[in-house]
């Protein structure tokens, strides 16, 4: 696939680090010629120096024959006048926008009649509903859904006393009451993916991701870590875009405070947060978290736009005595540097955000993508289409299927045939049941069941696109 990439920042960086290693033809337009030269001695990439919203630079990015843009300036206005011209002068298939601002996510104004965009996309918000997830999950590292919510999976870390640790995976069953099944998609053990089977023993400290229906999801976690106390009180360091955008969306049912350093912004923010105190100062001053009490704080969030600074708070937070700290944190070797030690999650912006992009640019049917373990391991939601004639996994059982190496099926999600019989509000109605399937070795593929795969290196993520791929006579 022959792609632009307008931007060559964070987020335009970790764009093209995933899809470059996928053997697509990629093109970064950015105006910053000495961020384009260390993504072009990173990546096997081609680079132009120039403004992304003239024609004359998108035509020398070979726009003309690209079946995709991707514009992911920090300018909305840039991607908005890209993908207009992409598609009234060049005629691009697919046009992708990041867009920051809430008003320009009208669907009339990203209508082919106006800036024709796609599929619009906005980090700040895809970082809002990470964090929110993660509050409702304290115990866990990554809170991911699937299939319209039906599916959770969930990372944590294994603990001296947990149920579970220093046991078997099968073990597991013994736990779980009647009706409630799960399966462990992966274990990462110093970095490292091991291959888990029934006989794995999990160890403290072990990174395991498991996957069950979300109706199923908290007793299943009972069995890898103790139950934390919910988020109460919550402390955000950083007024910026995210920032406010947290504060915005947990101010009604948490307490929360914010600490920003700028007067002007902070007065600014504070008018439009009616539950959230206000402070004017630093994230890093040890008298002011222990004036605000962050011993007493559930969570604190290092939400500038500072890696050093993020760092620097979280860490000084948690040895104050806040219970559990995140950090933004950017540059993927300070995250895997910190998490897990003074830091419990370190977040990367680029990596949460760029699962909504992903899904756009898979081949086949695929719903939902989500990068994980930032950017090393993928989660994918494919739709199985076809028959047994047409499709290499419709009509076979999973033991069937042929093995790739690290990539495992979590969960099916499958909707009943027919309609069952609901009470609402004490009136019936006919609805059709999505059911959560939790596969064996005997499991048959349907066609149009929602199919979960975890890949634990991205590089099996193209060969199980090719497994899902219907054949040329289905119609």
């Amino acid at each position: 696939m022959r792609i632009v990439i307008l931007g060559a920042g964070q987020v335009g960086a970790s764009v093209t680090e995933a899809l470059s290693s996928e053997a697509n033809d990629i093109t970064v337009v950015d105006r910053n010629h000495a961020a384009l030269a260390e993504l072009a001695d990173r990546l096997d990439v081609r680079t132009v120096t120039g403004d992304a919203a003239y024609p004359s630079v998108l035509r020398e990015a070979g726009i003309e024959d690209a079946d995709m843009l991707v514009a992911v300036t920090q300018s909305d206005q840039t991607n908005l006048v890209a993908c207009k011209i992409a598609r009234s002068i060049f005629h691009v298939p697919t046009r992708i926008a990041r867009l920051r601002a809430h008003d320009l996510l009208d669907p009339v104004l990203l209508s082919n009649d106006n800036f024709a965009v796609d599929y619009a996309i906005c980090p700040e918000q895809d970082i809002t509903d990470y964090i929110v997830k993660l509050i409702e999950f304290p115990e866990a590292l990554q809170v991911l859904e699937f299939a319209d919510g039906n599916v959770t999976l969930i990372g944590v870390r294994a603990f001296t006393g947990g149920l579970l640790v220093g046991k078997p995976i099968h073990a597991m069953r013994e736990h779980l009451p009647s009706g409630v099944d799960a399966r462990i998609a992966a274990i990462f053990r110093e970095h490292q993916p091991i291959e888990p089977d029934g006989h794995t023993v999990i160890e403290p400290g072990d990174e395991v991701f498991v996957i069950a229906a979300s109706a199923h999801i908290r007793l299943v976690l009972k069995e890898l870590r103790r139950s934390l106390e919910p988020v109460k009180r919550v402390m955000i360091a950083g007024g910026g875009n995210i920032g406010l955008r947290v504060a915005s969306t947990l101010g009604s049912d948490y307490q929360v405070k914010l600490i920003e350093l700028d007067q002007r912004r902070a007065e600014s923010i504070a008018g439009k947060l009616d539950n959230t105190l206000v402070l004017v100062g630093e994230a890093t001053d040890e008298d002011l978290l222990a004036q605000e009490n962050i011993d007493e704080t559930d969570l604190f969030l290092a939400l500038t736009n500072d890696d050093e600074d993020n760092i620097m708070a979280a860490s000084l937070a948690k040895r104050l005595g806040c219970k559990r700290v995140l950090a933004l944190i950017n540059r993927r070797a300070y995250a895997d540097m910190v998490q897990g030690g003074p830091i419990d999650i370190g977040l990367s912006p680029a990596q949460v955000s760029i699962g909504a992009l992903l899904t756009h640019v898979r081949r086949g049917d695929v719903a939902k993508v989500h990068s994980l373990r930032r950017g090393a391991a993928e989660a994918l939601e494919l739709i199985a289409h076809g028959d047994k004639k047409t499709s290499k996994v419709v009509g076979r059982r999973i033991d069937e299927l042929p093995v790739i190496k690290g990539a495992h099926i979590g969960a099916i999600v499958r909707r009943s045939h027919d309609p069952e019989v609901l009470y609402r509000d004490g009136l019936p109605s006919k609805e059709y049941i999505d059911r959560v399937i939790i596969p064996h070795h005997d499991t048959v593929i349907e066609s149009d069941d929602h199919v979960i795969v975890f890949c634990t290196r991205k590089r099996e993520v193209t060969q199980v696109e090719k497994l899902f791929q219907v054949g040329f006579h289905f119609l």
